[in-house]
This record gives structure tokens, C-alpha cells and sequence, in this order.
């Protein structure tokens, strides 16, 4: 299979599309088709070759450019020797988890198959990212970026930049997806890493260009498995201006951190003397600290680094914490339609449910596990979307997790938890443990109201933002502390809440919400693609007929 990116196809080709995928694709929305050839291949991240996962024989995986509503036809040829899934962490798969790609929602692609997703970046502007979503894939590689411009009729509140760089970082091992799968399988947490990479390269192993004068967007996602990280540039200021589609208040920060799964997006200057600066990642909250750099050139100089990188925060949470509160949304902005982003008044809204979530991690049948309201997620032999839509029972029982925590002893279940079409709940998210937490949600964004200290109570809530919080997709939690969001439930399907640090989601810290909706009007839910992979009991099945 010939490997290509295509922008343009043809009037044939997009209705064979529509065919295919039914009304999920919008047809008065740009197409952009691309066909992905999924590789074993060396790799040197750290200096020692490993077997990577390749995207087109890239690693980072390529960059995916779109627009607001565009349509993205990504055909992906699995050449491993084992099944494969890619996930789209904060693309929010408007009325259609049937692309999530993870595996409560989609079967794996065998080997030798392949599969073609087909997505719309509907309603959303801003910095993603692509990620291999089974067993410890993530650990091989198989990453990209993902940007999602404004519409060219949208106002933004910037100018323009010179350059749109990506910064793909995070925590590396020397040992193989499989040696750290076996680990975690024998009941073990993983090991520290090895060290951190930037664009897939160990120390000054890549270099961002600029000139002199001129000012440069650098996106930044934490793409590891476990280490939060600070980023920062020698001799420079950071303008932050978006976080995972939220334009926000413009604050000038000299280094900034990024938890797992998280995307910011920054403004950088280029208003210093010509010559080469470190651009530095360093590990937070962790003994030793971890560090790792890559170039800032500026054009037509010759002077490289001299010295050392620049420090940054080590293991201070309240600076963090702090950090984190300045982080605020500009209401005045347009978001990825006309209107302001502070018309959705969030904080006006009474929530019609509480839902609080515990971490912890439980022993259970002699191996350490991690749980989500004493409940250990274990995956089913079918995904829970195929399930649903087949009516195969046995697999799953609703009310398999709790909505509030029992700190009862853990143990192993399906856990999935129902919810309402349209409702507008409060999830408090309760961190007892002595390590931070990132959590994520499929599906949506969510305003993160509050973050604190100790337990949280009813009380709490008095300390809320309520006015200009900024909406996003992965939220960080301090250790023996708590974060709280409101989320309008406004996508009909089966979603998954995970922890974000790789190793407690392979444990089992994630379940599933089940937002559901007795209508099976296509305006609330598209229906099952006619490509979609069937496995499990749910082989032998049709999807649809047309």
C-alpha cells in the first residue's frame, strides 16, 4: 500500500464515503484522507536502539493539520504481529464514540487488517493528540499530534505566528512494551524510567528554528506513560493562550507544567541575541529529577549552548497548584464558533448529580491492582458499545460501580456507570494517595471548578471558580487532595474515564460512562459504521445494511 496524505478527493470517492460510513460524515465540511501503514522499526530515543512503533516509518507518528468540522478518513494498515487500536485523546467524537478507539467502544485491528476511522473535528479548535490505546503500545511510540485550526471567519485572539512547532514529551524506558506489560501482569508497579525525550529524541537530539524578531506558537502535550513534567525555554517567556481548546487569559509564564496527557499551547518570541538556547523538560515529583533538552536556533548564528539548562520546579506542589489556578479562560474570545466563550455561563448551572471518584490501589488476588471506587476495571471479551447495540447480555451490569466511594476492599469488575443524556453533573475527583493523579474523560470537555487540599465536602464548592475556568479534556489531581469539575452531558455513547498515568489504567483505574438516550434519532447518536470491526460474542453479527 502506497503511503500518501490527500487534502482533495473526488465528488465519487466522498459519496462511496457516505456510503460507507452513513451520516457521520458531513459532506458540506472538507475532506482530508490519510492512509497509515503501522510498522515495527529501530528507534534511539535514549541512545539504544528498540523496536518502535512506526507510523509511515515515522516516530513521532505524523502530524495531523485540520480545520474546525473538518472530516479526517484515516485508513490505518495494522503490518504488527499483534492487534492495534489508535485513540484521539480530546478529539470529542461529537454523537459518535464509535471512533473512540479504545477498547470499551471498538474491536482491535488484527494483523494484517486494517481499518478506516472516520472522524469530525466537529465544534472543536486546538491541541491534541494521537496515541496507541492496547496494552503498552504507548510505550513503543505510535504518537502524533493533532491541530485543530479556527475557520478562517473565526476571530482569534492572537496574531498570526511565524511557525506552529510541535513538542511531543514524556517519559521513556529502555525495556520493551512487552517487558513492562509482563511487569505490570505479575502484579508489579512499573520501574522510574530511564529518562525523558522530546519529538522522540534523548538529549539536544532535536532542534526548533526561528528568527530573530519574529513569534512562534509551540504546542506542547505530555505524551509518557507516567511523569508529569516542566517545560521551559532558556532566556524566554511563555504567552499561554490555549489549553485543549480553551483560548485563555493570556499569562507570561517562565516555565510551565504538563501532566500526563495533557496539551498547552504557548506564544515564544524570539527577542533575544542570536545564538542557540536549551529548550528544557524536566520530570516533577520525582527522586532523582530527570531532565532532557533540545535546541532553540535561532537562523544564521553559529554560538551553541554553553553551561547548564536553566532549573525549574522539582517537587513543590503548591507552586504547581498555584500555577494551575492562574490558568483561566478569556471570555471575550471566540472558541471554534462566533460567539464568546464566557456566553456559556457553566457557573450558573445547578448540577443534577455528584458523582465522586476515588483512586486507590488495592491488592487483590495476591497482585497490586489500581481501582476506581474499590472497583478494579477488567476488560470483557467484547467492547461495551458493541454490547449495547446488539444486545448481548451478560457482559456488563449498570450499576457496577458506585457513584460514591465505600473505601470497601477492592475488587475486579466490567465497570460501567449510567448517566443521562443532557444532565449536568458534578464529578469531584478524590485523590487519598501519595502521588499525583491525571485523569481524563472521552468525549467532552469539562470546566475544572475547583482544586484543593485534603478531603472534599459540600463546603467546598464555596471555593469554586464559577466565572472563567478553563474548559479541557485531562485534569491533574495533587496528591492527598482534590479536583472538581462540572460537565454538560451533551454526547450520547459509551465513554471512557481513565487515569492517564499508563500503568494505573492497565491495572485498572477506568470505567466507563454509559450516556444514554432511549431516542435513536441520528441527531443524538450516529449509527454503527458499516466498516465497524466485530469480535467477541458480537461476531457473526451485521452492522447495518446501509
Amino acid at each position: 500500500m502506497m503511503m500518501r496524505e490527500r487534502s482533495l478527493i473526488s465528488v465519487f470517492a466522498a459519496l462511496l464515503l457516505v456510503l460507507l460510513h452513513g451520516p457521520g460524515l458531513n459532506a458540506d465540511n472538507p475532506y482530508r484522507y490519510y492512509t497509515w501503514k503501522i510498522t515495527y522499526g529501530d528507534i534511539y530515543p535514549l541512545g539504544v536502539k528498540q523496536q518502535g512503533i512506526l507510523i509511515n516509518g515515522q516516530f513521532p507518528g505524523p502530524t495531523i493539520d485540520c480545520v474546525t468540522n473538518d472530516n479526517l478518513i484515516i485508513s490505518v494498515y495494522n503490518y504488527l504481529n499483534e492487534p492495534f487500536l489508535l485513540s484521539w485523546n480530546g478529539i470529542q467524537q461529537r454523537r459518535n464514540s464509535w471512533q473512540d478507539g479504545v477498547y470499551g467502544t471498538n474491536c482491535p485491528i488484527p494483523p494484517g487488517k486494517n481499518f478506516t476511522y472516520a472522524i469530525q473535528a466537529k465544534d472543536q479548535i486546538g491541541t491534541y493528540f494521537y496515541f496507541p490505546s492496547l496494552a503498552l503500545h504507548k510505550a513503543a511510540g505510535g504518537y502524533g499530534s493533532i491541530k485543530v485550526y479556527s475557520r478562517p471567519q473565526i476571530p482569534v485572539p492572537f496574531p498570526p505566528p511565524a511557525g506552529d512547532h510541535v513538542v511531543l514529551t514524556g517519559d521513556w524506558f529502555k525495556r520493551s512494551h512487552r517487558q513492562l506489560k509482563y511487569i505490570l501482569d505479575s502484579g508489579h508497579n512499573l520501574p522510574s524510567p530511564d529518562g525523558l525525550i522530546i519529538n522522540g529524541r534523548g538529549w539536544n537530539g532535536y532542534t526548533f528554528t526561528v528568527e530573530q524578531g519574529k513569534t512562534y506558537r509551540f504546542r506542547i502535550s505530555n505524551v509518557g506513560l507516567t511523569t508529569s513534567v516542566n517545560f521551559r525555554i532558556e532566556g524566554h517567556s511563555m504567552k499561554l493562550i490555549e489549553v485543549e481548546g480553551s483560548h485563555t487569559v493570556q499569562n507570561i509564564y517562565t516555565s510551565l507544567d504538563v501532566h500526563v496527557g495533557q496539551s498547552y499551547s504557548v506564544l515564544v518570541e524570539a527577542n533575544q541575541p542570536s545564538k542557540d538556547y536549551y529548550v528544557v523538560v524536566s520530570s516533577r515529583f520525582t527522586s532523582p529529577v530527570l531532565t532532557t533538552t533540545a535546541i532553540l536556533h535561532y537562523r544564521n548564528s553559529f554560538t551553541k549552548v554553553s553551561g547548564f539548562p536553566p532549573g525549574g520546579p522539582t517537587t513543590q506542589i503548591d507552586w504547581s497548584i498555584n500555577q494551575a489556578r492562574s490558568i483561566r479562560r478569556n471570555l471575550t474570545a471566540s472558541g471554534p464558533r462566533p460567539n464568546p466563550q464566557g456566553s456559556y455561563h457553566y457557573g450558573e448551572i445547578k448540577p443534577a448529580r455528584t458523582i465522586i471518584l476515588a483512586n486507590s490501589a488495592p491488592i487483590i488476588n495476591g497482585k497490586l491492582r489500581y481501582a476506581v471506587n474499590s472497583v478494579s476495571y477488567v476488560s470483557p471479551d467484547t467492547p461495551l458499545k458493541l454490547v449495547d447495540y446488539f444486545k448481548i447480555g451478560g457482559v456488563y451490569s449498570l450499576g457496577s460501580i458506585s457513584d460514591k466511594p465505600n473505601y470497601g476492599n477492592g475488587y475486579l469488575a466490567t465497570s460501567v456507570m449510567n448517566a443521562n443524556y443532557r444532565s449536568y453533573i458534578e464529578v469531584v475527583f478524590q485523590n487519598w494517595e501519595n502521588t499525583l493523579q491525571s485523569w481524563h474523560i472521552d468525549g467532552y470537555s469539562f470546566f475544572v471548578v475547583g482544586m484543593d487540599g485534603g478531603g472534599w465536602t459540600q463546603a467546598s464548592r464555596l471555593r469554586y471558580n464559577l466565572r472563567d475556568t478553563v474548559a479541557r479534556c485531562t485534569v491533574q489531581v495533587y496528591p492527598k487532595s482534590w479536583t472538581a469539575i462540572y460537565v454538560a452531558l451533551d454526547n450520547v455513547g459509551m465513554w471512557n474515564i481513565r487515569s492517564e498515568d499508563w500503568a494505573r489504567q492497565y491495572l485498572g483505574q477506568q470505567f466507563y460512562l454509559r450516556v444514554y438516550t432511549p431516542s435513536t434519532s441520528f441527531r443524538d447518536e450516529l449509527p454503527i459504521p458499516r466498516n465497524a470491526l466485530l469480535c467477541g460474542r458480537a461476531r457473526g453479527h451485521r452492522t447495518r445494511p446501509f
